[in-house]
């Protein structure tokens, strides 16, 4: 359930209501009895880090290879390896 903020319009106080999205928008102050007023106030959905875009969307990076792609490349180095040793 989201929170909502109002604000009395008569004392000036700040509250906040966890609330249901089908429940009525609170009218009076409980301190006061003064008419409240729904506040608009920031998200608190934040997208944070090296982001979902460049893992779900972007092109795929060239340090992203697959795990059989890497062990492959490793192989082929090891047998250049082997074979300019025996030369």
């Amino acid at each position: 359930m989201p929170i909502y903020e109002y604000e009395c319009l008569k004392c000036g106080k700040t509250i906040e209501a966890l609330q249901k999205f089908s429940d009525p928008p609170l009218t009076r102050c409980d301190c006061c009895d003064g008419q409240l007023h729904k506040l608009i106030s920031m998200s608190t959905f934040h997208l944070k880090g090296s982001g979902w875009y460049t893992t779900d969307y972007a092109g795929k990076n060239q340090s992203t290879s697959s795990p059989a792609s890497t062990e492959a490349s490793k192989s082929e180095k090891s047998e250049k390896k082997e074979s300019s040793s025996s030369e």
